[in-house]
């Protein structure tokens, strides 16, 4: 696939089932997230694998978070703990921030989302199809004792990756007049 035409027709998709990526291709993946721009070379980031069993681990934590803060409703609640199994394999992409006098920790942030994309960029250009998520479990204090990411990170979405179950319409090109400028 040509670069450009990756980047011109990658599309997320949510509908995904096994396999998940493996050996050369997961790898690749994760190297993928590892070349982004990374100022002053900080790797301000992490990346958490979910899979396997390790997803049901995840839809305790998902819900006892939910419950936590106060969440009765038991359709919520089923829905919830669903969420894990949308892919058959999860990175959850955090911070890990680095003090530094010339990288603020926005900009470190911005590099782990950086790593997101790029993983997900890579899972598409494989085969794969690949979804990036966030939501309010992504700022849940919960969530990220129980994936053990300290309070202070932040996560920056969980990339759901695995292959896709069909064949979704190429979304339409969006107009970028009204979103560009010449200085």
């Amino acid at each position: 696939m040509e670069s450009i035409e990756l980047l011109l027709n990658r599309q997320s998709n949510p509908a995904l089932a096994a396999p998940a990526p493996v050996g050369d291709d997961f790898t690749n993946i994760i190297k993928a997230g590892m070349r982004v721009p990374d100022h002053a070379g900080l790797i301000p980031w992490h990346f958490t694998v979910v899979q396997g069993e390790a997803l049901a681990t995840l839809a305790n934590v998902f819900v006892d978070a939910v419950k936590a803060q106060g969440v009765t409703d038991e359709a919520k609640l089923q829905k919830t703990s669903k969420m894990p199994f949308r892919a058959p394999m999860i990175i959850v992409i955090s911070t890990k921030y680095q003090q530094h006098e010339k990288v603020p920790y926005k900009e470190q942030l911005i590099s782990a989302g950086c790593a997101a994309h790029a993983m997900q960029m890579a899972a598409y250009a494989l085969g794969f199809g690949a979804m990036w998520r966030t939501g309010d479990l992504a700022f849940n204090e919960d969530v990220k004792r129980g994936l053990n990411i300290s309070i202070e990170e932040d996560i920056a979405g969980f990339l759901y990756i695995g292959t896709p179950t069909k064949q979704l319409p190429t979304k339409p090109e969006k107009p970028f007049d009204d979103h560009v400028t010449f200085f």
